[in-house]
């Protein structure tokens, strides 16, 4: 298919059109809205505005074709790829026709433009289409004439680009004299996911009507994408703005403690410290609360509870931690208590199951929520929403508290924040012990120790790589993509890091805990918000209990 520029006389009137061409076939021809009239220069000169058209359809190059700004093209066996056309200067208006297009149905947006040259207009340009993209939840495809026009007063550059909801995909080099190609794909199934959650859109009626124009799609069969997918799409790959992320982040987290310290009054805190990232993370923000507070640090009761699996390293970064932070340290070893419960309820302390793990973890978040009564503090959470996408958290244990700081951040971002916290938030004694902590594997230590003390349990031995389920957790939860279509993706971002055996193995994980652990989603204590993928059962994700996860289950299987 291919889409033309060219001027089409129709009564008295000549305008500016884009024509859709198939296999010989003109399917249509869309006239240009708006006309120029700015810096000496007036199109109006030749062409009339597409709404003084008398007809709907016209003779072009033999053949009678609808004509019109109210044409849509559809695919026949496809509805939902529809596109819709808009010339130039009409991208530049306050309501583009493109927005009266993406609510009546079209998915992509493609610009036929003369569009010259001038010193800061490039970058206008690609946030005009940008910012079009997101608010018309499509594909916008621009391409403009290029230096071989006459350049008696202007110069053009010959600039395409192709963009998907808010970023830009591809784009040409400017000022080339030799042709350019640019290519990608466009996520349709993405995009109209994102339409169908957007509950404003949907009430939004069309106040134009369009005529739909069919066209064959084809078919073919993609086995590699010509687009980038990020493996970690939670994390930013341009530094700037990954620490621009991450400082917003972390204010989010603070700003949204301090109101719940000022709602209920409290004026102190307490917070389990491991030695490890999810608590670190969380310990930083605290501090960092009470200081815009004005709250002593002394305030934040810091407990560290030696386990049955806890090694010399995580307990000295803890202990390290919590005295750089200067807080009020408390340790408290839980296995005397652990070894009570266990002969209490009839349980073999040499049995390492699922019982071993658990009791530790409850005795602990017993332990913080008895202080917490005590000095009239909250317990601030530490779990991340990785582990609440997994539900690696045990339920009424680390799964509670009165405030979760963390529940909106994935594992892969957790250890950027802590590093980001390490540069720009501490002194040099403190980032010393952020970066040991950087260095140490992550584990919950419920089991003991290898022989020599070090760290026996490791968590993605068990449950997989967090990269591979955070970026499960993002395309099937922000896109609403089907296992068979992550796992196709995972392999493009993964590729030469993970097989596609591996890859779908993990993925099997994945979504038979993502299910199976719903119940613990279901009773979260609130968290602040941080990102477009939430697990919160009150603002973000709704989902029984009980749901089944055959239907994806079988998907993966098939593949």
């Amino acid at each position: 298919m291919a889409i033309i520029g060219l001027p089409v006389r129709v009564g008295n009137h000549l305008f500016n059109c884009g024509a859709v061409i198939q296999q010989g076939r003109i399917l249509g021809a869309v006239p240009k809205t708006y006309i120029p009239c700015h810096d000496g220069f007036s199109e109006g000169r030749w062409f009339a505005s597409g709404t003084r058209a008398v007809k709907d359809r016209v003779m072009l190059c033999g053949q009678e074709v609808p004509f019109g700004t109210d044409l849509l093209f559809e695919a026949k066996d496809r509805p939902d790829v529809c596109f819709g056309i808009e010339i130039c200067e009409d991208l530049w208006m306050p309501i583009p026709p493109s927005t009266y297009q993406s609510l009546a149905g079209a998915v992509m947006i493609f610009n036929l433009s003369a569009c010259d040259e001038m010193v800061g207009r490039h970058q206008y340009r690609l946030d005009l289409m940008r910012l079009q993209s997101v608010r018309c939840i499509a594909g916008y495809v621009f391409a403009s004439s290029g230096v071989h026009e006459s350049t008696t007063d202007m110069v053009f550059g010959g600039h395409a680009a192709i963009a998907e909801y808010g970023k830009i995909l591809a784009q040409s080099e400017r000022f080339k004299s030799e042709g350019q190609l640019i290519f990608t794909e466009l996520d349709i199934q993405k995009l109209l996911n994102e339409r169908r959650k957007n509950a404003g859109l949907m009430e939004t009626i069309p106040s134009r009507e369009f005529r739909k124009v069919a066209f064959s799609l084809g078919s073919r069969e993609i086995r590699k994408l010509s687009r980038k997918i990020s493996p970690h799409p939670f994390v930013p790959e341009d530094a700037e703005k990954r620490h621009e992320r991450c400082r917003e982040i972390f204010n989010i987290q603070v700003n949204g403690l301090a109101k719940r310290l000022r709602h209920t009054g409290s004026k102190r805190a307490v917070i389990a410290v491991s030695g490890g990232l999810d608590s670190t993370l969380a310990l930083l923000v605290t501090a960092k609360t009470f200081d815009i507070l004005g709250l002593p640090r002394e305030n934040i009761y810091a407990v560290t509870m030696p386990g049955f699996g806890t090694t010399e390293r995580t307990y000295n970064n803890a202990i390290s931690l919590m005295k750089a932070m200067k807080t009020t340290i408390d340790e408290i070893d839980i296995k005397p208590a652990c070894l009570q419960h266990f002969k209490d309820i009839g349980h073999d302390p040499s049995v390492h199951n699922v019982t071993y793990e658990n009791v530790q973890a409850r005795e602990r978040f017993q332990i913080l929520f008895d202080i917490a009564n005590k000095i009239g503090g909250l317990v601030i959470g530490t779990g991340d929403l990785s582990e609440l996408a997994l539900g690696w958290c045990t339920f009424n244990g680390d799964h509670m508290s009165n405030y979760s700081v963390n529940c909106g951040v994935p594992k892969t971002l957790i250890r950027f924040m802590v590093r980001w916290a390490a540069d720009n938030e501490v002194d040099v004694k403190t980032r010393e012990v952020l970066y040991s902590i950087l260095n140490t594997p992550i584990s919950p230590e419920l089991l003991p120790p290898s022989a020599t003390g070090e760290i026996d349990q490791r968590t993605e031995d068990i449950v997989g790589p967090y990269e591979l389920h955070d970026f499960f957790l993002y395309h099937m939860i922000r896109y609403g993509a089907q296992p068979g279509k992550v796992l196709f993706l995972a392999q493009q971002a993964f590729e030469g890091v993970y097989s596609r055996e591996v890859i779908k193995k993990w993925l099997k994980v994945f979504c038979e805990r993502f299910f199976s652990q719903q119940f613990k989603r279901s009773c979260l204590p609130d968290g602040p918000k941080v990102g477009t993928v939430t697990l919160s059962p009150r603002g973000g994700w709704v989902m029984p209990s009980d749901a089944s996860s055959a239907t994806w289950m079988n998907q993966i299987e098939e593949e």
